[in-house]
């Protein structure tokens, strides 16, 4: 089970995360690529932090969307959306190659990952854009991913199929929206269970009360503030435990 972040959300004289004190407990970091979050001092400095500690760098790319942080939808043909994300990759691969290392995966940002989870159409062309970087692309683990898959499959592109610890689940597998309450699970010990339950393959309790059996690749965990660093802690403490 391999731990990811979203990281390096700094831009300008706003600084955004604690990502001094979260790389250490990550396998993997998700750098914002300047369309959403982070600039080029910034995406330098992540690059730098991750190589450091020996982390997997994955580009985060979104709509271009700094003012809405990436989260709102955007009208986009398959030609913008695929340039949209050459540029992003292309531009955090020129840090990765000035510090000896590598992009090794995309997990697109805030409504792009989500609008290829309904949009087919949308999907094939982000699809099509990481397929020249022969990298996995980071999505939703859902009830069903065989479209996903299919898609993939065309491409030649594997997939890692992504959860997450601190956020409630409707029973199709997507994540129940944040403008719902209980969307989001504040409490330390909730999401920690949440998280060992993933990593042991167990079903999880939706929203609905229904049970929602999810393959898990890869966790998402956030950063963003201590108690969530205290969570990430207790996390990596909790599966470095279950196996030994």
């Amino acid at each position: 089970m391999l731990l990811n972040c979203d990281i390096g959300e700094s831009y300008g004289a706003w600084h955004m995360g604690l990502d001094e004190e979260v790389m250490p407990l990550i396998d993997c970091a998700n750098i914002a690529c300047g369309y959403h979050a982070g600039d080029p001092v910034t995406m330098g400095r992540t690059v730098a932090l991750a190589a450091r500690h020996g982390v997997r760098i994955g580009a985060h790319p979104a709509y271009p969307d700094l003012v809405g942080f990436g989260r709102r939808s955007m009208a986009c043909s398959g030609e913008e959306i695929e340039s949209l994300l050459h540029y992003q990759i292309g531009a955090l691969q020129a840090f990765c190659a000035l510090h000896g290392t590598r992009v090794e995966y995309v997990k697109p940002h805030g409504a792009l990952y989500n609008d290829m989870m309904v949009n087919p159409t949308l999907l094939a062309s982000v699809l099509k854009a990481v397929a020249a970087y022969k990298v996995p692309l980071v999505l939703l683990a859902t009830a069903d991913n065989s479209a996903q898959q299919a898609l993939a499959s065309e491409q030649g592109v594997t997939l890692w199929f992504e959860s997450f610890a601190d956020r409630a689940y409707e029973g199709t597998g997507q994540l129940v929206s944040r403008r719902l309450p209980g969307a989001v699970h504040e409490q330390a010990d909730t999401i920690v269970a949440q998280a060992l339950a993933l990593a042991r393959g167990e079903p999880l309790t939706a929203r609905d009360g229904s049970t929602l059996q999810l393959h898990t690749d890869t966790l998402c965990v956030h950063g963003d503030n201590p108690a969530s660093v205290a969570a990430v802690r207790r996390i990596r403490e909790a599966l470095r435990a279950q196996r030994a």
